[in-house]
């Protein structure tokens, strides 16, 4: 039997080589996500074992929330560098005042603004030479002053910058101009992986990033012979503990190791997902082929049944065959998923960071899961058709013609898909009065989801005739070869619901991510306008910088400009919650935000009161006129005090969660007394470029700052659900190959049955092209079948879920992409017309006497 298999296999290699590169693509989506993982976590570990190769301990402050600079950074002063150089085991003590700016180019365009890494400074703190060693100059001179900056090549050669340019740059507020004196080099993997880097003198990088007089950090080096673990011994000895520790070097490589494991394993979610979905899709392959292959040997199955063979052997015979075809899956995924993750870093979006470079990793993991897949997935599959191999009986060699399924079986099955469709439908409708995207409802709708698709698979041999007959009336129009195409595709239902399954799960996917997608711009469109009257937003990127205190009278100067109300956003923390707030002035939040309220005033907005969202008002059970205690900006809850909630308005993204007065708010906020957006209202609503360009103007066109119009605003929202569109797009991609490849495969297997009846058809008259019409229209009619089914539940599923989308996003409505689902349509037609080509033509290519001969 083992031989049996084998010439088996060998005698159909053509037929399986179709399974064999559907099991593939998943088999080489999984190996180059785990080689591509491995591999980048290795390079990162590499890059940071060199960043802290000469580092054995690090002294940094103890934080203390709510501390000022001086408070901060006060242990960490000369006295004690020279205290520490003091002690034994120590090699060298190298002293930092670190922090982060962000720059902006010689054309004015901001360096990595939206990033909240990879923007690095430092202090030039020369060593007994003259020199540091951290970094060493290629160019010009280090900086002496405040009004000197030095940058590293990389930087230097991104913004266009030469010796002698001006630098603008800022930190957390006012726009700085500094006179490029020098270029470095350095060793850091962070900077020369896409990071920026500014280097100035040390009491410059004091007073920006420390305090005067003070350091970040201070590293020490230790003398061979003594281990990192005993000199942070004799340091955290001298240390004042309440405001200072040490830290071995390898403890700090610890902790950017968890960060590289989290940050590499999120590379591997969206390959992992096309490669479910490509071995999902590829399994209804799989079982279809080896259906056919059972089928068009059931006289040879019989007759081995009739010599002695057992069932078991039978189904042995037939799940060896999988397994050799999905070992030879296995490999070729393997090799092909060595190019994928080749391939990857270049594909993967990573906000402007170069991947650290480095060989390929390949564990033992990726070899046995490329093995598990490729061969497991092939022989489950194949598992049914091996079952049905098994029930041949030894009558069955006097046959000559395949017997259809049992009225029994298909009542069965029938019976099973109703009531799966039945049930998915009813835990779909069931979400009909669902107002918010909890974890009960999503997994309800994604299980609802699931049975749905499960039930639709398991009807599909049923709904095929009638189908199938109502896209007949279309193919009726052809004459007889449409006739003819009508009838071959329902000769088998049960064969083309199979091959149909693959393109209407790709098409059930895409169809229900489009729906969901174009409903989704279109509310953020909308949200992103809805509460606000302003006519431009200044706006900086994040909550821990800050617009110049000084730039909120000279936007309000500006000419045009009827209010600029200054709204300072920050964190509020209420029990285990953590919300947005902002601060603005109740004089004039009127005139720049459109607030509802359900309850209460803004009016009332005082020191001490706040306005909560509706959302937040439900989540925190609080109402109109109660307390509720809460700290705003960082912190823990030993800093809470009472607020009184004075109203509750209609979530509005321009408020946020909360409204709170905003002296409350700078109080404790990130930067103490900041703000982070201007509202500006300007006169009779007018918005140009020159107004723009002038308001730019007025906060010294700063890197940290953007300003926007409410058009701008709608459109950067709009670009949020890229990555959706990312995925939808990959999804179709990889259904429409999978669903081509089963087509290619059923057709190719169908000719080969319907030699002698192909033979007939030409003897008595028939075209070359019209066989190849009939052949081609027999998989549009089944790709048209799959596209319907898709449809259906796509678009059936996007809109059960509105309600959970509505309650996350109140502007949500159901919104079906018309264009794009009619390019679903049409792209799934195409390829069933692509995949009939080269079986049409074998066809068509048949000689009648030969056919009719060798059939």
């Amino acid at each position: 039997m083992l031989r049996t298999a084998l010439r088996n296999v060998l005698a159909h290699k053509t037929r399986l080589i179709m399974t064999v590169l559907a099991v593939c693509l998943g088999v080489a989506f999984i190996t180059g996500s785990l080689v591509f993982a491995d591999s980048t976590a290795a390079a990162y570990r590499a890059s940071m074992a060199r960043n802290y190769a000469d580092i054995s301990v690090s002294v940094t402050p103890t934080l203390r929330p709510g501390a000022s600079d001086q408070e901060q950074y006060g242990a960490l002063d000369d006295t004690l560098v020279r205290k520490l150089s003091t002690l034994a085991g120590v090699a060298s003590v190298r002293p930092e005042a670190n922090g982060s700016v962000t720059l902006s180019a010689k054309d004015g365009t901001p360096i990595r603004a939206d990033s909240m890494m990879g923007k690095f400074a430092a202090a030039y703190v020369p060593g007994a030479d003259g020199k540091d060693s951290r970094y060493p100059l290629t160019a010009g001179r280090a900086p002496r002053n405040s009004d000197e900056i030095a940058l590293d090549r990389g930087t230097a050669a991104t913004a266009d910058y030469v010796l002698g340019d001006t630098v603008t740059l800022a930190k957390d507020g006012p726009v700085l101009k500094k006179h490029l004196v020098g270029l470095v080099s350095t060793h850091d993997s962070r900077v020369n992986a896409g990071g920026t880097l500014a280097v100035f003198d040390k009491v410059t990088a004091q007073k920006m990033f420390a305090a005067p007089g003070r350091y970040t950090q201070i590293d020490l080096t230790a003398t061979p012979g003594t281990s990192q673990a005993e000199l942070a011994d004799r340091v955290t000895a001298v240390l004042p503990t309440d405001r200072a520790e040490a830290i071995t070097g390898s403890a700090q490589a610890d902790q950017q190791s968890v960060l590289i494991n989290t940050k590499t394993h999120s590379y591997e979610r969206l390959p992992l997902l096309f490669a479910a979905v490509s071995l999902f899709i590829g399994t209804f392959l799989i079982i279809n082929t080896f259906t056919m292959l059972v089928a068009r040997r059931s006289r040879e199955i019989a007759l081995l049944r009739a010599i002695g063979a057992t069932r078991r052997q039978v189904v042995r015979s037939v799940l060896g065959e999988a397994a050799l075809v999905g070992l030879a899956a296995s490999a070729l995924g393997f090799l092909l998923g060595l190019g994928v993750a080749t391939l990857l870093p270049s594909v993967l979006d990573t906000s402007g960071d170069l991947l650290p470079s480095g060989p390929l990793v390949i564990g033992p993991t990726t070899v046995l899961a490329a093995l598990a897949v490729g061969v497991g997935v092939t022989v489950l599959a194949a598992w049914l058709p091996s079952r049905r191999a098994a029930r041949i009986a030894p009558i069955e060699a006097m046959r000559t013609a395949e017997q259809p399924p049992s009225a029994t079986v298909s009542r069965i099955r029938g019976i099973i898909g109703l009531v799966m469709a039945l049930l998915g439908t009813g835990l779909l409708f069931s979400l009909s009065d669902a107002t918010s995207a909890t974890d009960d409802n999503l997994q309800t709708a994604m299980f609802g989801a699931g049975i749905l698709v499960a039930g639709l698979i398991a009807l599909a041999p049923l709904l095929a005739g009638p189908v199938i007959r109502l896209l007949g009336r279309l193919t009726a129009r052809l004459g007889v070869v449409g006739d003819l195409a009508r009838e071959n595709t329902l000769r088998d239902p049960r064969r083309t619901a199979a091959t149909a399954a693959a393109l209407m799960i790709s098409t059930t996917l895409v169809s229900g991510l489009a729906v969901i997608n174009q409903s989704t711009n279109q509310a953020l469109d909308a949200q992103a306008a809805a509460g606000l009257s302003a006519d431009y937003i200044i706006s900086t990127r994040n909550t821990t910088t800050a617009i110049d205190s000084d730039a909120v009278q000279r936007v309000a100067d500006v000419p045009g400009v009827r209010t600029a109300s200054p709204v300072a956003d920050s964190t509020i923390s209420a029990g285990p919650y953590v919300k947005a707030v902002s601060g603005v002035d109740p004089k004039t939040v009127d005139d720049v935000m459109k607030l509802q309220f359900l309850s209460g005033s803004i009016k009332n907005l005082a020191p001490g009161k706040i306005a909560v969202s509706h959302s937040f008002a439900r989540d925190h059970h609080v109402t109109t006129g109660e307390q509720l205690k809460a700290s705003i900006g960082p912190g823990t809850s030993d800093r809470d005090r009472p607020y009184t909630v004075i109203g509750v308005y209609q979530d509005n993204p321009t408020a946020q969660d909360v409204l709170g007065y905003r002296a409350d708010v700078q109080e404790d906020s990130y930067l103490r007394d900041s703000v982070q957006r201007i509202l500006v209202r300007t006169t009779d609503g007018a918005v140009s470029r020159d107004l723009e360009k002038h308001l730019r103007a007025a906060v010294s066109d700063s890197p940290l700052l953007k300003v926007q119009d409410r058009d701008q605003l709608v459109q950067e929202q709009a670009g949020v659900a890229g990555e959706l569109m990312t995925m939808m797009f990959g999804l179709l991609t990889i259904g429409v190959l999978v669903s081509a490849l089963g087509m290619i495969n059923t057709l190719v297997m169908s000719v080969a049955e319907r030699t002698r009846e192909i033979g007939v058809l030409r003897a008595i008259g028939m075209h070359r092209s019209g066989i190849r019409h009939m052949i081609q229209l027999e998989a549009l009619c089944v790709a048209a079948f799959g596209t319907l089914l898709g449809l259906a539940g796509g678009v059936f599923g996007a809109w059960k879920v509105s309600g959970l989308a509505n309650g996350a996003i109140p502007q949500y409505s159901f919104s079906p992409p018309w264009a794009t689902l009619t390019l679903i349509v049409a792209l799934s037609l195409a390829v069933g017309a692509a995949a009939a080509a080269v079986p049409a033509r074998r066809a068509a290519a048949l000689s009648p006497l030969r056919a009719v001969t060798d059939a």
